[in-house]
């Protein structure tokens, strides 16, 4: 391998390692493997049409190129996105540190305590803000947070209500116009009518199930709310409010004045712009509605030893155990930005972020007062941050616009002419002078500004916030940058991630996210735009967004790429309203039927089911694969109401199914789309493609096949790719023209999380055509290495006609079971005294572990964990034969700790060293977890969703 070659550094195997698996595999060239892999009907005739790997000298050169077209001019637009000043010591240490951002989603209680505290830390910050007694740990953004709340407000019905199809939600108008786009989109498929409306004329009918208003409202008025709440209250009605949560430091929170839920934006604590995102939202609501909370919740529980510890609560909500029958989508989450947001929290204290509030308001206000001396008139009687300015006569739009972009200052316009304002953390004492000058030159008059900052601008007083926030020792303890950095460094040892060691998920794809790809994160250029710029401020971001759709169009084998859907779950969602619009142009609108394989991603069915689509499931045969007879039974049945197929390629077992193109065409034939679910397209790029198989929509996981790293569950991105007959339905958005005229918006930002597709962009120009090909060759190639090693001690589960795996494999653990009453559970908890995160438990079958190692896993690593798992079947084997106790054994008690390990009595017949030092190389990099098996059952019995005070923990003495 030329060691100037990217692609030498993202592969993990060496060229001669390469030649050793591919004998053990007991094949004689990868070739030959693809060849046994990959059905022949469906490989790429010719290379992918991609330019040659940049090194990564020449691709910083590049995106260095492409941040320089990028203007960051002081914004004041507003609308959901201010600029922010992320404290250094959470963007050295958690943004671009790799234990926090290559982390996985938190299912694995054991080892994931830090970022499970760090989440908690922010539902409690959320929780306290808003005044509400449960919050989750963040939705993907503001605008699909209102469309959550729409949806569980809806499930909030009573029995009667459902009965009498109460269907109507009223929308103030003054709400993010983003937002009215979002649940237009959403509302549409549900049967939900959407009244948009002024609050005055609302009308709480019997047809009303919920209201959804703005504080601040759009304009920047702060509204009272109080008896808007009590008249809707008074006909069961619920109230969602859409808050900005900076602003809750002063004024009185949405919990106070009887709001059900509360929703919005954290970006404005400390996450940069981002030119969109991605950005953390928030979800609060009452405390009786906590089963019906969309999303994740973190809670606090015990560990076998009755040691405190955390856990994501009411599991059950897992879309891959309820699947059409879930109230969300669980895929919908924002961890790493939670956690950046949870942690500016910390840093700050309740009296941090009271003073960035007031600070903000007292700029805001002495503006209106200056600017209202000029002749102005400033429309807002009680604001927060936002003044909204009428001109006079003499004074036109254009006059403020081009002043204010000669200072590189931008505002918001609003349709009438009047000017909108909106003040932030950054604005400082010259920057006010600058605003003021645009004012008073674009009047004529003379101006002079105050030499010291503003103070003494109070709310109010009816309007004032009373009531303590923020009051737990987390947020009260950490103002040094000594201690800061040491309590995120503590938590940060509590878990695993890649920088300890192979994260194995199946269909996760828990890959390298390269340095060089993540550099561009922390550039002002990438960070400090607003999506509601001119184009021409952004045209380095344009240009690359252009690239990088053309290069997923190539790889995807699609006519069009859509970058809008920001998580997996969005992508397919968004698919399958494409599928519904095509339909509906052509006078289809009867075709409501999806048909999803008993194998497929829970997510799938949930999707389907947000889309507004009747789930119809086909069944899989002994091998795993669909079931060719069923599918086309069902197919014809549907005939005349058939929507789509979903379809996950190679499928969820790890299979390249022969059979997928006849697939397609039974579903073409019978009048219906193929969606392509592109969570494996790991073992696709440079060998097949979605449109090649038959496929007419795909997205695509960038944060999986695509370098963007997972983050403790988010950001995700999950942009879509279609056929040409398909392009005219890809979602368009309300505010800017994001060259698409189709669907409604289905996230808030024109483009969905832009800061992290520099990611996915770098690692494609670093790898180029050869390298992605490569990849996929190595991804494929670690899977079988592995399936071959430990085939003989648990059996591989499925495999294709000429007996391989695709990129993943599904080990088989239910014998061991039977034989020794050792779970799946027990073999995952016991990888962790290894220092092994769990491959992916009992899904898609019961029982079972699914692999897969990812191209980027070397081959000492994948030898270390083989080596680990054949370990464990030995320890299995000695309970079988009854040399251990069925009970007391190194699974059953596993994980153990420190200090289970260090404690003066030792209970156990089997000796210490077996449970800490199982194997000789684990002494080299010992992971220690830091609680012991977690006790899921009795955290959802006694449901604690914050930090909480000493007295909720009598539980645990």
């Amino acid at each position: 391998m030329s060691q100037d070659r990217f692609v030498t550094r993202h592969i993990g195997p060496r060229d001669h390692e390469i030649a050793e698996m591919l004998k053990a595999i007991g094949v004689s060239s990868m070739e030959e493997l693809l060849e046994q892999t990959v059905p022949s009907n469906i490989r790429l005739k010719q290379p992918l049409k991609l330019n040659e790997g940049l090194s990564e000298r020449k691709y910083f050169r590049r995106i260095l190129e492409l941040a320089s077209k990028n203007k960051v001019f002081n914004t004041y637009i507003g609308m959901g996105y201010y600029d922010t000043i992320t404290p250094a010591v959470i963007l050295r240490n958690v943004l671009e540190n790799p234990a926090w951002y290559t982390s996985y989603t938190p299912y694995q209680a054991e080892i994931s305590q830090g970022r499970l505290e760090a989440l908690l830390n922010f539902q409690t910050m959320v929780s306290s803000l808003t005044g509400m007694k449960i919050a989750n740990a963040s939705l993907l953004d503001e605008s699909t947070a209102a469309a959550e709340a729409m949806v569980m407000m809806a499930n909030l019905r009573s029995r009667q209500m459902v009965k009498a199809n109460v269907n109507t939600v009223l929308v103030d108008e003054k709400v993010w116009p983003q937002t009215h786009d979002v649940l237009k989109t959403r509302a549409l498929p549900l049967g939900f009518e959407l009244k948009i409306q002024p609050k005055d004329s609302f009308e709480f009918d019997e047809n009303v199930f919920g209201v959804i208003v703005q504080y601040p409202n759009s304009d920047g008025e702060v509204i009272d709310y109080a008896d808007l709440v009590q008249k809707a209250h008074e006909k069961e009605i619920k109230v969602a409010v859409a808050a900005d949560l900076l602003s809750l430091a002063i004024l009185t929170p949405p919990g106070e004045w009887g709001a059900d839920i509360v929703f919005g934006n954290t970006q404005r604590f400390g996450v940069p712009m981002g030119y969109g995102g991605p950005h953390a939202a928030f979800f609060a609501a009452r405390e009786e509605y906590k089963r019906h909370l969309p999303g994740r919740i973190i809670g606090i529980t015990k560990d076998k030893h009755g040691n405190r510890a955390l856990r994501m609560a009411l599991q059950t909500r897992e879309q891959h155990i309820k699947r059409e029958k879930a109230t969300s989508n669980i895929c919908t989450a924002q961890a790493l930005l939670a956690i950046m947001a949870g942690f500016f929290g910390v840093y700050h204290g309740p009296e941090g972020i009271v003073t960035i509030a007031q600070r903000i308001h007292n700029i805001a206000a002495f503006l209106a007062v200056e600017i209202e001396k000029l002749g102005y008139k400033q429309l807002n009687s009680n604001f927060f941050d936002t003044i909204r300015i009428q001109l006079p006569k003499h004074v036109k739009r254009e006059d403020v616009e081009w002043l204010s972009i000669e200072l590189e200052m931008n505002f918001r316009y609003f349709e009438n002419g009047d000017v909108g304002i909106s003040i932030d953390e950054t604005t400082n004492q010259q920057d006010i002078g600058w605003i003021i000058e645009v004012f008073a030159k674009a009047a004529n008059k003379k101006f002079q500004v105050a030499m010291e900052y503003p103070e003494g601008f109070a709310v109010d007083t009816k309007f004032a916030r009373t009531s303590e926030f923020m009051t737990e020792e987390v947020f009260n303890k950490y103002r040094s940058e000594t201690e800061m950095v040491r309590y995120i460094h503590r938590l940060a040892h509590k878990d695993i991630s890649l920088t300890q060691s192979m994260i194995s998920l199946g269909s996760c794809t828990m890959k390298l996210n390269a340095a060089t790809e993540m550099l561009p994160l922390s550039w002002i250029e990438f960070t400090g735009l607003h999506p509601f710029i001119p184009k021409n401020q952004a045209r380095g971001y344009q240009e690359m967004m252009e690239e990088l759709r053309r290069d997923l169009a190539e790889i995807t084998g699609m006519a069009d790429v859509s970058l809008m859907p920001n998580s997996g779950a969005a992508g397919e969602y968004a698919g399958l309203m494409v599928i519904q619009e095509y339909h509906k142009s052509r006078g289809d609108v009867q075709r409501d039927v999806v048909i999803i394989p008993s194998s497929a991603h829970g997510t799938n069915p949930a999707s389907a089911v947000m889309a507004g689509m009747n789930v119809v499931v086909v069944a899989c045969d002994e091998r795993g694969n669909v079931d060719m007879a069923d599918l086309r039974a069902k197919a014809e049945l549907h005939r005349d109401r058939l929507s789509a197929f979903m379809v996950t390629y190679p499928s969820t077992h790890g299979v390249f199914e022969a059979s997928i193109i006849e697939m397609c065409e039974v579903i073409h034939e019978n009048g219906g789309q193929v969606y392509m679910d592109g969570a494996n397209m790991n073992a696709q790029v440079g060998l097949t493609n979605p449109r090649m198989i038959g496929a007419d929509v795909c997205h695509l996981n960038l944060h999986k096949t695509f370098a963007i790293p997972h983050g403790g569950g988010g950001p995700g991105v999950g942009p879509i790719g279609v056929a040409s007959h398909l392009v005219d339905f890809l979602p368009s958005h309300p505010v800017i023209n994001n060259g698409h005229v189709g669907i409604t918006a289905v996230s808030a930002a024109p483009w969905g999380s832009a800061s992290v597709l520099p990611i996915t962009y770098g690692y494609i120009k670093m790898m180029g055509a050869e390298g992605l090909t490569e990849a996929t060759k190595v991804a494929i190639l670690n899977a079988n290495y592995i399936a071959s090693a430990l085939k003989d001690n648990y059996g591989v589960l499925y495999t294709g006609e000429n007996g391989r795996v695709a990129h993943e494999l599904i080990l088989e653990c239910r014998h061991l079971k039977a034989s020794s009453g050792i779970t799946e559970e027990d073999i995952a908890k016991r990888l962790m005294d290894y220092g092994f995160h769990a491959p992916t438990l009992s899904f898609p079958v019961h029982g079972t572990l699914m692999i897969e190692p990812t191209e980027s896993e070397s081959k000492a690593e994948l030898d270390r964990f083989i080596s680990a798992l054949n370990s464990i079947f030995e320890e299995v084997k000695e309970v079988e034969t009854g040399a251990v106790d069925k009970e007391d054994n190194v699974l059953k008690n596993a994980p153990h700790t420190a200090e289970s390990i260090c404690a003066n009595e030792w209970t156990h017949a089997y000796q210490r060293e077996k449970a800490a030092y199982p194997l000789e190389w684990v002494r080299e990099n010992k992971y220690w977890v830091p609680v012991g098996r977690v006790d899921n059952a009795w955290g959802d019995r006694n449901l604690i969703c914050t930090c909480g005070s000493p007295e909720e923990y009598e539980a645990f003495k």
